[in-house]
């Protein structure tokens, strides 16, 4: 490389970091908006208007939330994909992000689209059982499928929900045969088991805490690595079960298009964990059953790589599909 090469070279890399430092000086300099790919009142939606005004206030400027259902998330999350990558419109969604490509016809790259900005909370699917249901503890739901083949049958709020997933990969770990029945949300998922219509149900906590702290269900184990707050009575799977690799987290995240400027990522998420770490949002998650997280890009990344893989491997021996 000769001189006028060299200075050129090292005029553009000038360039590139005085740009870089301008965007993290003015950003952001209007409204944001916080595509949320499902319907409002939902578990994603609570989430992220739980956080929506104090990371208002931090960043100067409003945080619009526009709810784009449809798919399992999956239209909400393409917007994104295809929008701008300025800093102005986020996606705001849960770990079905990385179960969708794998069941769902996708129109984005999961890991080519989008850039990790942060994990915003942790929180566990919960498996529970009909008070009329023959077992009280998971183990004793095991034998009971094991003894009476064909009998037990558990309901989800749909095909490739996370709350799906769980009960697959208990059946994979474990060799039980349970029938999945499909619902379109949490709310007649957990009716028809505490009807006694089924004998076991898996949704994420939110929709079935209040019926399992008035013990109208049987609060049986939950799907995340460590013990969930709002019930720590309650065993997780992979203790319940001594199965160590057993995990299912529905967290929730935010992701950027892919390009974005990192100057404008570091701000959101330096930003967002001082949010989950305020003592008045961490109580607001917990309850919700969601624990604050606030990671680093980098340690989002790690997650999606990880869960893409386990997913579709997953989904693949399962034979998961969308309908």
């Amino acid at each position: 490389m000769n001189r006028k090469q060299w200075l050129k070279m090292a005029a553009l890399m000038g360039l590139s970091a005085l740009v870089s430092g301008v965007t993290a000086q003015t950003y952001p300099a209007k409204p944001i908006r916080f595509v949320v790919p499902y319907p409002p009142g939902g578990g994603t939606d609570v989430i992220a208007r739980i956080v929506q005004e104090p990371l208002s206030r931090a960043l100067g400027q409003p945080i619009i939330i526009d709810n784009r259902g449809g798919a399992g998330g999956s239209l909400g999350t393409e917007l994104v994909a295809k929008a701008a990558a300025d800093g102005y419109t986020i996606l705001f969604t849960l770990s079905s992000h990385t179960i969708n490509p794998k069941v769902f016809k996708v129109n984005y790259n999961v890991e080519h689209d989008f850039s990790s900005i942060s994990m915003v909370a942790s929180l566990p699917q919960m498996i529970f059982a009909s008070p009329k249901a023959p077992f009280n503890t998971l183990p004793e739901m095991l034998a009971y499928a094991r003894t009476n083949v064909g009998r037990l049958s558990f309901s989800s709020v749909g095909n490739g929900s996370p709350s799906h997933i769980a009960g697959e990969m208990i059946k994979q770990m474990t060799g039980i045969y349970m029938v999945h029945i499909p619902y379109r949300g949490g709310g007649p998922a957990v009716t028809d088991v505490m009807a006694g219509q089924l004998d076991l149900g898996i949704v994420s906590i939110p929709a079935v805490a209040a019926q399992a702290k008035a013990g109208r269900v049987k609060p049986l184990a939950v799907t995340t690595k460590m013990r969930n707050p709002s019930f720590p009575n309650v065993p997780t799977v992979a203790e319940a079960l001594n199965l160590k690799d057993y995990e299912v987290d529905s967290w929730y995240a935010m992701f950027a298009p892919h390009d974005t400027p990192a100057a404008i990522v570091q701000r959101l998420q330096t930003e967002l964990a001082k949010v989950v770490a305020m003592p008045e949002i961490k109580e607001k998650l917990l309850l919700q059953g969601a624990v604050g997280v606030g990671g680093t890009p980098a340690q989002l990344d790690a997650v999606v790589k990880k869960e893409l893989v386990q997913w579709e491997k997953l989904v693949k021996d399962r034979s998961i599909t969308a309908d």
